[in-house]
């Protein structure tokens, strides 16, 4: 018998498929969006807000309107040249309808109608009309409003509610010869896009404030009509949001900066070209480009790294090589000259620590970073990431070359660069010492310990309800161990002197014995490492004398807190215990005063009848080291009866100026005191001094 022959499988030529035109971009979305969700609806604006800035950006527009629809609709318009509305020779279409229904078509490529643009791949527009149940094209040129529409991709017009195919555009109006411009209104398909893709106003003026910053002087208007104001008895749109700047870069770095800054902005400018290989005539063929790199930087006081990258009008979230040549320029600027032979790193640099790393370098930064040349590479459509390889080069050797003159005798304001260099050796020694604290808590639990100091008096259940009770001094710490609730509540005696962390480094805190106690026994790290989760507490309570050495320790206590656990005092987890100053028995009642205004005030009240003054004996606490345990619990440990102040960040900021002060008066610098006493005795009242 023959063989039989196999089923067929069906794989034969006829299985083999192509996607025409606008189809590709509807099957496989996420290649040219990144996806089907509020993302992908977005980056649909963005190509046609590029498109406009582009314009702008060529000198050709200067203004820029986006306006959101009541019927999820957007528009953009500007008012640059129009889009070419004459027959294009090859397609025998207008060139309108070409841009519109053909993937990698535009005026942006060989260097033509634009030296650079931010609608690079030719397919912004076209595929915002392949990813549109409706769209509408609008250019003003040649004297007249010139109309194309498109209805799921086909061209035509729309008269009413009905649509006519076909390639003629429509003359709906003359204008003035000098008028030309673009407006784009679609509606986006949202058989395509996720039911709860949703367009952000306030993302839209975010992204419009930027691209002002790239073209100076280009004006910006975004037009929300989806929400209303009620005024009276009528609705009233929301106000525009209108945005220009003059000031470029600098002023983009000056908006994203927050805190006090360390410097002066720095700008760093030039020109340098490159040769790259690209088919020309369908031979790959050497051709020289040109490359313009703009750059403003300054550190502020924080930890935060705000670096904004672009590519001509295009922001790179992702960054690229123009961003690997500026972070490598800047570390390599910091290391060979702003922090050459620093003091502060002199002990570092015996044992080989000294030098900064990009972390230590962008500590603080806030940086823009703008190159604009023909033809970038980037890596996917939607142009996150920059990958065109010679960038990285030119960027380096600009940003190095004018950096170092910046940074070097001659060039930006010498308190300025050694601000800079304070502020950098700082973060290298605080990124050793947090290194350093880390290996010891690794150490200490490979020895199996539990890491805790042995001064802490623990609670039995940690997490919210629990809270760490800062006590000054070991005679206070007894009766309070006795009159607490070991349940909840964890006792800390503090003993010796806390740091100022206002004025210490970050090393001189963490070998600082009290402030080890407090990181170890709250177990959520320190400074930039801690984490509000990792807490083992959900509160701190400052419990301290009502006298002078008293408010000195809360104010260092509260400094370090705000310092170096401030996710703490943020989320309104620290608290002050406020112990009595005066006490007194009347009968069987016990009267707690806390200031010489309430007992007064307390003395007049007991004395309406017949009781006289002079019989009312106040005794006032000295210490709570004089309060026995039942009167300890009832002032500051009793959640029934106690009085405890919830601190703020206006708290804290105040104790960091009142323990400076304290350091004035009450430190061991005398020449300090001493001129301070000076500069400010002419506000001292002579009568009251006893001479």
């Amino acid at each position: 018998m023959p063989a039989k022959k196999p089923a067929s499988t069906g794989y034969d030529a006829d299985a083999i498929q192509t996607l025409e035109g606008l189809e590709a971009v509807r099957k496989r979305p996420g290649m040219y969006i990144g996806g089907t969700g509020s993302d992908g609806l977005m980056h649909l604006v963005w190509e046609l807000i590029d498109n406009a800035v582009d314009e702008a950006s060529a000198g050709f527009a200067s203004k820029v309107e986006i306006t959101l629809h009541r019927d999820k609709s957007i528009e953009v318009a500007d008012n640059g040249r129009g889009i070419p509305i004459d027959l294009h020779t090859k397609r025998k279409v207008s060139a309108l309808e070409v841009v519109f229904t053909e993937l990698h078509a535009g005026g942006k490529f060989g260097g033509g109608a634009y030296s650079s643009s931010g609608g690079l791949h030719g397919v912004g527009a076209s595929v915002v009309n392949a990813l549109a149940a409706k769209l509408i094209v609008e250019v003003d040129r040649n004297g007249a409003t010139h109309v194309l529409g498109f209805n799921e991709r086909i061209a035509g017009q729309f008269v009413g509610a009905k649509f006519k195919p076909g390639h003629k555009l429509e003359k709906i109006k003359r204008i003035s010869k000098n008028k030309t411009g673009t407006r784009v209104r679609f509606w986006p398909d949202f058989d395509i896009f996720d039911p709860e893709a949703a367009i952000d106003v306030d993302e839209i003026c975010s992204r419009a404030t930027q691209a002002c910053f790239l073209v100076p002087g280009m004006k910006v208007t975004v037009v929300d009509k989806r929400t209303a104001s009620s005024v009276g008895d009528g609705k009233r749109l929301s106000e525009p949001f209108e945005f220009v700047s003059r000031g470029g870069l600098a002023d983009l770095v000056e908006h994203l900066s927050s805190g006090a800054p360390v410097n002066q902005i720095i700008s760093c400018s030039g020109i340098d070209t490159f040769n790259e290989k690209v088919p020309v005539d369908g031979k790959m063929t050497d051709v020289e480009r040109e490359c313009r790199v703009e750059v403003a930087l300054r550190w502020t006081g924080g930890y935060d790294t705000k670096i904004a990258s672009f590519v001509n009008t295009i922001p790179t979230s992702q960054g690229g090589t123009h961003q690997a040549g500026f972070d490598k320029a800047l570390t390599r600027v910091v290391n060979n000259v702003v922090l050459k032979d620093n003091r502060k790193l002199a002990k570092l640099k015996k044992e080989d620590k000294h030098k900064a790393i990009k972390d230590d370098v962008q500590e603080g930064l806030v940086a823009a970073i703008k190159v604009t040349f023909p033809e970038p590479q980037f890596r996917g459509q939607t142009k996150q990431e920059l990958g065109t390889p010679a960038i990285e080069g030119i960027v380096s050797r600009i940003v190095y070359e004018q950096l170092k003159e910046w940074m070097e005798p001659g060039g930006g304001p010498r308190s300025h660069v050694k601000a800079i260099a304070d502020k950098l050796a700082t973060a290298i020694q605080n990124r050793v010492a947090s290194k350093q604290v880390l290996e010891n808590k690794r150490k200490a639990a490979k020895l199996g310990s539990t890491g805790m100091p042995e001064k802490l008096a623990d609670c039995r259940k940690h997490g919210p309800d629990s809270e760490i009770i800062l006590v000054e001094g070991d005679s206070a710490a007894g009766p309070a161990k006795r009159g607490r609730n070991s349940e909840t509540m964890a006792i800390l005696p503090l003993r010796g002197k806390v740091v100022n962390a206002a004025k210490a480094s970050q090393k001189q805190v963490l070998d600082n014995a009290e402030a080890q106690a407090l990181f170890k026994s709250v177990g959520a790290g320190a400074g930039r490492d801690f984490n509000l989760d990792d807490a083992r507490y959900g509160r701190i309570v400052i419990l301290c004398d009502a006298d002078v050495d008293g408010s000195h320790i809360r104010c260092l206590l509260l400094t370090l807190i705000h310092e170096y656990m401030r996710p703490m005092l943020e989320a309104g987890n620290v608290y002050a215990a406020q112990p009595p100053l005066y006490t007194t028995k009347v009968g069987d009642q016990i009267y707690r005063v806390y200031s010489d205004d309430e007992r007064n005030s307390v003395t007049d009240e007991l004395c309406k009848g017949n009781r006289k003054r002079e019989n009312i004996k106040w005794q006032r606490f000295k210490g709570l080291g004089e309060m026995n345990v039942d009167e300890l619990r009832h002032c500051a440990l009793d959640p029934e009866t106690r009085t405890l102040k919830r601190l703020t960040m206006d708290d804290a900021k105040q104790a960091k100026e009142a323990s400076k002060m304290f350091d004035v008066l009450m430190g061991n610098d005398v020449g300090v005191r001493r001129d301070f006493l000076v500069k400010n005795s002419a506000f001292v009242d002579t009568a009251t001094l006893d001479v």
